[in-house]
């Protein structure tokens, strides 16, 4: 049983109010030659939240891992086994982060989401929006009861600590 209804269609092209002409839509492939230096950029930042919990992205992530990452998540959108929406500017030629929405890992929540944007976007009007934003989107665009916002409802480390699904 998929963790969507059937008939779900998933957002394609979503403009982040307050945020400057960024708009959130499905990463793929294609994203690589701008996502890469967009990760690596913010690396260390990332890791120290997504690390432990993900392993990403890690010190050694090459061009080629990245554009194998993004495919995959391409194809787990295109089977809406998970969705990855990268953060692109209003002028669609830099990517300023990403909003991951995911079955649940652990026990509590019908999925999980959690997103990030890029060092220089760290405490500013962007962030703000996109932390304004992400919950009413899930909310008002998405299927869910009990979704958890990881990162935001409760730290990482939490999250690692909560029981696995069965």
């Amino acid at each position: 049983m998929s963790w969507l209804p059937r008939d779900f269609v998933h957002p394609l092209h979503v403009d982040v109010p307050g945020g400057a002409g960024h708009r959130l839509r499905p990463i793929s492939g294609a994203d690589a030659p701008l996502d890469y230096p967009t990760v690596m950029g913010s690396r260390e930042r990332l890791w120290s939240i997504f690390g432990p919990a993900w392993g990403w992205p890690s010190a050694t992530m090459t061009y080629e891992a990245n554009l194998a990452d993004l495919e995959r998540h391409a194809a787990e959108i295109e089977a809406h086994e998970s969705f990855n929406y990268t953060l692109e500017n209003a002028e669609r030629t830099a990517l300023r982060g990403c909003v991951y929405i995911d079955p649940p890992e652990k026990e509590g929540a019908d999925a999980e989401i959690s997103w990030w944007v890029v060092d220089d976007e760290v405490g500013g009007p962007l962030e703000r929006a996109l932390e304004a934003f992400v919950p009413r989107w899930i909310a008002e665009d998405w299927p869910f009861e009990r979704p958890r916002f990881i990162g935001r409802d409760l730290t990482w480390e939490e999250w690692l600590k909560l029981p696995d699904l069965a």
